[in-house]
């Protein structure tokens, strides 16, 4: 290792980078590094004995203004997101001792050769040509690197730390509007951008949406610059569309997002504007069709919870975290895993505070409301009375298997029934289908039917007591 460090000029903390000759040398020797580092738990301690990751950084240093280093910069950026993800000491020292968020952010904004006209906000060139690979190569080490750096940055202490965070997502911003080589490595840069965007603390993120000129973008709201919020809605709907992998792919854009939203009104109310527009046609279920609103009411009831989770999240922070709202876009029977988790069955609203802005309803919405299925969430036509053609006889049959069915079911008189909900199951015999009732406590949580029935006897005694 000491070798190969000395032929990557590593031990030569003066030397300027000067022999051409010599940077296919440097760039072989980074890369052994890089196979051994990876494959190797006995190199990643030898890392942090030889002080190799601030070699690292001091090589970066060199690399600053120099032509033809393209190579070597991309491989000193691979060799540090290694050794950041390998080793978590290596991780420490970087982030404390070797300003290491400030020199990767540097290299960053090398690679993206960004141009500053105000503090963090890069000029907008739309007739800029792509990046080239080897600039793409860099920038996405450059990413992976920072964001093991930046694990664990939610809490900003200083106004230093928010002014750095600040500067590297006004450089994101530039990155999620810059163009790679390819579609592929396009999507790959946005990636490893909106993975980064994720350890940058929310209240750093304004910078996403700066005041827009009027010749700047065509995507605004409130005179804010939507263009990079835009291109996040872009890249969500096209990694829901792929089908596959969304755990990896589809949470981190959710997330960040999700965020966004919660902490930023007028991002809230653009993605609202995009995702969920006012209803107009409910004919249809909510988890059926084209549109963003009906992917994402698809994912509500995914196999992978995870998946499910952030899906309903992201609905629910559109609509203010309030109930009511969420079930008009995606029915009762997709939104009862969230509303059970956060307690809400019984109705309500979250715990985070929104402006108090009301939603308007379309005259088509109003119309078609008294006539949608609670449950589906979709306009159904009135079903005919299977009664109306039932003779006397078998009017009483059914009555009569009902009141057994109702039997075996409790014993609790059934007008105490408040939000019923019914778990079926087999019989350890395995014959008999049973039916275990199940109730809505006050606070919305579901719990045994005579455990909620007591509840609400006891809150109704309490409330009636009088002083």
């Amino acid at each position: 290792m000491q070798i190969l460090m000395r032929l990557a000029k590593l031990d030569t903390a003066e030397d300027p980078l000067e022999r051409v000759s010599e940077f296919p040398v440097i760039v072989e020797a980074l890369k052994c590094l890089c196979n051994i580092i990876f494959n190797s738990a006995v190199a990643q301690k030898l890392s942090l004995e030889l002080n190799l990751a601030a070699m690292l950084c001091n090589l970066l240093e060199k690399c600053k203004d120099q032509q033809f280093v393209g190579d070597i910069k991309c491989f000193d950026l691979r060799l540090l997101f290694l050794l950041s993800l390998l080793h978590t000491d290596i991780r420490s020292q970087l982030r404390q001792e070797l300003q290491g968020v400030q020199v990767l952010t540097q290299a960053l904004e090398s690679s993206l050769s960004v141009r500053w006209t105000e503090e963090y906000k890069a000029a907008e060139d739309r007739d800029r040509p792509p990046l080239s690979l080897q600039e793409t190569d860099c920038a996405i080490e450059a990413l992976k690197a920072l964001f093991n750096v930046t694990l664990d940055s939610w809490n900003v202490h200083s106004e230093n730390e928010s002014h750095q965070f600040r500067y590297m997502a006004a450089i994101l911003r530039h990155c999620l509007l810059t163009m790679g080589p390819t579609e592929d490595k396009t999507e790959e840069l946005h990636s490893n951008a909106i993975n980064l965007l994720s350890n940058v603390p929310v209240s750093c993120l304004d910078v996403l949406i700066k005041p827009s000129a009027q010749e700047e973008t065509d995507i605004k709201y409130n005179g804010m610059n939507m263009g990079a919020i835009q291109i996040l809605l872009d890249f969500m709907e096209k990694r829901i569309d792929k089908g596959s992998s969304y755990r990896e792919g589809l949470t981190p854009v959710l997330s960040l997002l999700t965020e966004c939203c919660r902490t930023h009104r007028n991002i809230r109310k653009f993605i609202k504007a995009q995702v969920l527009p006012p209803l107009r046609d409910v004919s249809n279920r909510p988890e059926v069709g084209t549109t963003v609103r009906n992917k994402l009411v698809r994912l509500m009831t995914h196999v992978d919870l995870g998946v499910k989770q952030i899906a309903a999240e992201f609905l629910f922070v559109l609509c203010k975290e309030r109930v009511d709202s969420l079930l008009k876009y995606t029915g009762y029977g997709n939104a009862a895993g969230l509303l059970a988790a956060r307690g809400l069955l019984a109705g309500g609203r979250g715990d985070h505070w929104y402006s108090d802005d009301e939603d308007t309803d379309t005259e088509e919405y109003k119309s078609a409301k008294p006539n949608i299925n609670l449950i589906t969430g979709h306009l159904e036509e009135p079903m005919p009375n299977p009664m109306d053609e039932m003779t006397e006889e078998q009017k009483e049959y059914e009555a009569m298997k009902l009141v057994n069915m109702f039997d075996k079911l409790s014993r609790v008189n059934m007008h105490q029934i408040i939000g019923l909900i019914v778990w079926a199951h087999t019989s350890q015999n395995g014959r008999d289908e049973l039916i275990k009732p199940m109730g809505v406590r006050p606070d919305g949580t579901m719990a045994p039917l005579e455990e909620a029935v007591s509840q609400y006897h006891t809150n109704k005694q309490d409330s009636s007591d009088s002083d």
